[in-house]
């Protein structure tokens, strides 16, 4: 890990530093960007308000990345070998062609972060240069509508392969949108989407319009509801969940279906495998004022008596969820999905041998690729004859048929649900239901 550094911030340079830390950090360990921005941050402690700065440099550095990297290499003769250069100059490149920041401002500062590094020092002079020409040549760069240029090439040839070009292109466009804020509420939907001034989508969750903290909003210090993605409150209402049901929610961290699942009225078994996590979903459940069973454990090694349904949330590639967090697909590749795909697998065969007869299974991912999704659901049944599909039906999803594919299972895409310029969308998930066939 990287050290934070801690001296006082001269002329913003303070936040320009912890967005470069973090996008250097984040590649080379090519871990999840909020961790490692919550781990410097907590290291080094910075004003929110520059906190919020960092955040949003390192973010829409990695949304616009390739756009970013093309404009860099096409002004560098000999290209840029150092990460710590090239990284620096992507952060540049960020808040000049797409942050509302004085150019002369993120010059100067990046001009100042070299400087604090005596390997870098003589790199300010190809810094200056760098980082005004591309502030000239900005409407040149921007000019190039080609949003599957912000895409690595190995999601990209995945995209093309399932969706066709076209449709990839509408996905990556999407992701070039920051994610809208939703809610889940406890009660009345339509009653709450007046309070909040937000918008009631088909499916049942409410879309906040206008940028508020969401500490902020009514009804969060009473627990009226928490942040979930429209696409992520699905699966948890495809269950179905009865009053008195026992219900596992494997992988549940950090909790939102839970709470579904809780609010229902089930009696709710959470599983983790992470112990920190849990904590975290049980004081979400506090404030909620709702109840579930947790157990830290590898939901592999689960042991327990037989449920009447069970909602495994497996872990995945999160390709889906780019409009939030953009470092997946820079951070992830084709063996990471291998590898989860064949983890996947062994969850949902442990899934099977704890539901009862005629229970029901969820299985779902916020990935948009075929192995974590519809080949995963197409191989569950050809191994395990005793379950049968059970089609998913357009009014389940708030009449958007689009959600539904041929086979019944829900497909949602990012361009899917689009409300308002600017504020549509939802997180790319796929989510197929079995029921165990009775003896």
């Amino acid at each position: 890990m990287a050290q934070a550094d801690t001296r006082p911030d001269v002329d913003g340079v303070a936040p320009r530093r912890l967005a470069w830390n973090a996008v250097l950090e984040t590649l080379k360990r090519r871990v999840p960007l909020d961790d490692v921005l919550d781990e410097l941050s907590r290291a080094a402690p910075l004003p929110d308000r520059d906190e919020a700065l960092a955040r949003a440099i390192a973010i829409v550095t990695f949304r616009r990345f390739g756009t970013i990297r093309r404009a860099i290499e096409e002004r560098v003769e000999k290209g840029v070998r150092d990460p710590n250069l090239a990284y620096l100059l992507a952060i540049g490149a960020a808040q000049i062609l797409f942050l509302d920041i004085p150019d002369h401002a993120t010059v100067d500062t990046a001009i100042r972060l070299a400087h604090e590094n005596p390997r870098m020092r003589h790199t300010g002079g190809l810094i200056n240069a760098i980082l005004r020409r591309i502030a000239r040549e900005r409407d040149a760069i921007l000019s190039i509508e080609d949003p599957l240029a912000d895409v690595p090439d190995w999601l990209k040839e995945r995209w093309i392969a399932q969706y066709g070009e076209a449709e990839a292109g509408r996905i990556a466009k999407a992701h070039r949108v920051p994610a809208s804020l939703d809610l889940t509420v406890k009660g009345d939907p339509a009653e709450w989407a007046e309070r909040l001034g937000a918008v009631l989508l088909p499916t049942g969750s409410l879309r906040v319009i206008e940028r508020t903290a969401v500490r902020d909003l009514a009804g969060y210090e009473d627990g009226e509801w928490w942040v979930q993605d429209a696409a992520a409150a699905l699966p948890a209402r495809l269950v179905n969940p009865q009053p008195g049901e026992r219900i596992a929610d494997l992988c549940a961290a950090p909790g939102g279906k839970t709470a579904q699942l809780a609010a229902a009225g089930a009696e709710v078994l959470a599983v983790d495998r992470s112990a920190r996590r849990l904590v975290r979903l049980s004081e979400n459940l506090e404030r909620l004022q709702l109840t579930a069973e947790t157990q830290a454990i590898n939901a592999e090694k689960l042991d327990v008596a037989p449920f009447d349904a069970i909602l495994l949330d497996a872990p995945c590639s999160a390709t889906g969820t780019l409009r939030r967090h953009p470092d997946v697909a820079w951070t992830k590749d084709d063996e990471d999905v291998r590898k989860l795909s064949g983890l996947q697998t062994r969850l949902l065969d442990k899934a099977a041998t704890l539901l009862k007869p005629g229970g029901r299974l969820v299985f779902c991912t916020c990935s948009l690729e075929a192995e974590e999704g519809e080949r995963q659901a197409e191989a569950f049944l050809a191994r395990h004859p005793d379950f049968e599909r059970k089609a998913i039906a357009p009014e389940e999803v708030g009449g958007l048929a689009d959600l539904i594919s041929p086979l019944g299972d829900l497909r949602s895409l990012p361009f899917h649900l689009t409300v308002e310029e600017g504020r549509g969308g939802m997180d790319g998930f796929f989510a197929a239901r079995f029921v165990r066939k009775a003896p």
